[in-house]
């Protein structure tokens, strides 16, 4: 459904209804949908529903929609985030009705009369745009799926501990069937039982190794400061993370969705030697670096690798002994790890750490490790939200262009305010 001139101008007008009452409309949309549709419990995060995170993702997609009612490609990138998530989880054109029917009952119910018969079809109009745009693009993610369209048995086969935080889950399809290969950095969804909540629960992990035809690798942080038996556990966003550290064992089964994500680096067509590749993480955002980095040593890549990144102490920090024997064993490879509290008793500086510092672009070599050489070099960042904005501003004002900066935005999947 197209929309007319003058049900453009009507949704951009509420843009300032909207910035005012955009959290009231999708707080009471999630509350009367999950408490009459309950079932779609088992789809949505409960966690950020708990913290409100998943209603203020969705206000400011709102706003941002009818900011730029005339101009939906500037929109691009994070409804193609929405989409990999959406596809992820297996949402069907069916849930559009539903959360159509439903937001445009928020609307009423909050702004009253001022929601006229004019403003209700217009705003209808410009949902359905947005709806059949988002569910035309899922289909084409099913359609690369390799007959994979739902849920799928997983096994974990082995549990390996690779820090004091993080933990290496190897996953094996229990079918036995081969397993699509995907591109590395992107995520896959992992659906498991909560008995606690009476529903399922699911969370995006990066894969974090190179694809392999019978098994799939993430590697999960637990939160060290939470216990899934405090009243409060299940609103922190680290809840699920936690059980499957505490109460999942191998041999026991999750349910498995396709691999999907915008975030990833392209063998096929990133393997120019001349094109270097930076990789920039901070904590558990290493996941998905590590899964580029081995990717590409895999496949033999004579490009120049560098591997940045930052933790919070060695203990604490993820693959160091594999970064470090990789940087040994390739001369294409170098690395550079910053240590913000290292153990002055066991850490040695030089072999366990480069920086005692966090990640600051201005300690590194502008050519060696940020290969700002070269005006082709690709930089992948991975990290707190924080962390990822000090990153991607440190480098364009280094002189790299937005385009060549790729981040992974964990999180609600929500299009970012203008």
């Amino acid at each position: 459904m197209s929309l007319t001139p003058e049900q453009v101008q009507i949704v951009r007008s509420t843009v300032p209804v909207l910035q005012q009452h955009g959290n009231a409309i999708t707080k009471t949309f999630y509350a009367t949908l999950l408490k009459e549709v309950p079932d779609l419990r088992n789809v949505f995060n409960h966690a950020n529903q708990a913290n409100d995170h998943q209603a203020q993702a969705l206000a400011g997609a709102l706003y941002a929609y009818a900011s730029h009612i005339d101009d939906l490609g500037a929109l691009s990138p994070a409804v193609e985030k929405i989409c990999q998530k959406h596809a992820s989880l297996y949402i069907q054109p069916d849930h559009y009705k539903v959360v159509g029917e439903y937001l445009l009952r928020a609307m009423g119910e909050v702004l009253g009369s001022a929601l006229t018969p004019e403003v209700l079809e217009a705003w209808g109009a410009a949902y359905w745009q947005l709806a059949n745009l988002m569910i035309t693009r899922e289909e084409k993610l099913f359609e690369h799926t390799h007959g994979w369209t739902d849920w799928r048995d997983f096994r974990i086969a082995e549990k390996v501990k690779e820090s004091d935080e993080i933990t290496s889950f190897y996953l094996t399809p229990v079918d036995g069937q081969k397993l699509p290969a995907f591109l590395p950095g992107q995520y896959i969804s992992v659906l498991t039982d909560v008995p606690k909540l009476r529903y399922l629960q699911s969370r995006q992990y990066s894969l974090s190794d190179a694809p392999k035809p019978d098994c799939y690798r993430v590697s999960i942080k637990k939160d060290t400061g939470l216990s899934t038996t405090q009243p409060e556990a299940e609103a922190h966003p680290g809840y699920i993370s936690n059980i499957m550290h505490d109460k999942k064992k191998v041999g026991d089964v999750v349910k498995v969705s396709h691999p999907a994500g915008e975030f990833f680096l392209d063998p096929a067509q990133d393997r120019d030697a001349q094109t270097p590749v930076v990789l920039i993480s901070a904590g558990v955002g290493v996941t998905p670096m590590i899964a580029i980095l081995n990717t590409l040593i895999g496949r033999d890549s004579k490009q120049r690798i560098s591997f940045i990144h930052g933790a919070r102490s060695t203990s604490s920090q993820a693959f160091g002994k594999h970064i470090r024997e990789t940087v040994a064993s390739h001369p294409n490879v170098t690395g550079s790890i910053f240590i913000k509290n290292p153990n002055t008793d066991t850490d040695v500086e030089g072999l366990d750490y480069k920086y005692k510092s966090r990640v600051t672009l201005d300690m590194l070599d502008s050519e060696k490790d940020l290969c700002l050489d070269n005006p082709k070099t690709k930089y992948f960042v991975c990290g707190p939200d924080s962390f990822m904005g000090a990153m991607s501003k440190g480098l364009q004002a280094l002189g790299v262009e937005e385009e060549r900066i790729q981040m992974e935005m964990f999180g609600t999947g929500e299009i970012p305010r203008s």
